[in-house]
């Protein structure tokens, strides 16, 4: 058995628990010793992160090649059309080479929280949604994805990862699952 932390990652938190700047971190958040980011979310971007004390789950979870699907909400200037939403779908060519194709689709405003500070808005005229699943993690991925397309990325919340979701969890909240991985030993660890 192994825990795993359900995490969300609040706007100008950094996934990580130590800043020699002084940025806020999740030592902000998380009391909890002996648990470490499965994958990381970039400082300006907010939602679901996922924390364990098992080195193996942190791999079957973070590693490129597990291609754990991610799913993004994602406000953006202007409304993609059918074009830009089917390059998306195709795969994007970035700096880095081309992505995976990606599952894309426009969205209604989501019912989520204030973003402290907000979007904004106004200064980037008409705004819209889409949902944006990705199955591999590049470094500012979805931002650059989006941007690609003509449409840059205002706000970035990860709304789930593979079965996990941030449903149910404001920012800054955390719940605690305990998850049973085939052919491993037990090594369960009790949070002090």
């Amino acid at each position: 058995m192994s825990e795993l932390i359900l995490f969300n990652k609040p706007f100008g938190v950094l996934s990580q628990f130590t800043d020699p700047e002084g940025r806020a971190t999740l030592a902000d958040h998380i009391p909890l010793p002996d648990c470490y980011p499965a994958g990381r979310l970039d400082r300006d971007s907010e939602g679901l992160l996922l924390l364990t004390n098992d080195g193996a789950l942190q791999h079957r979870i973070a590693h490129p090649s597990q291609k754990l699907p991610k799913t993004y909400w994602v406000q953006v200037e202007g409304t993609p059309d059918d074009v830009a939403l089917q390059a998306l779908r195709k795969g994007v060519l970035l700096d880095d080479g081309m992505t995976r194709p990606a599952k894309a689709e426009r969205m209604e405003t989501p019912d989520l929280w204030e973003r402290d500070p907000p979007v904004p808005v106004a200064r980037h005229g008409q705004t819209s949604w889409i949902s944006l699943t990705i199955t591999e993690g590049r470094n500012r991925q979805v931002r650059r994805m989006t941007a690609a397309v003509g449409h840059p990325t205002l706000r970035l919340v990860r709304q789930a990862i593979g079965p996990w979701s941030v449903e149910g969890l404001k920012p800054g909240e955390y719940r605690k699952e305990i998850i049973h991985l085939p052919n491993q030993p037990d090594k369960s660890r009790k949070y002090r």
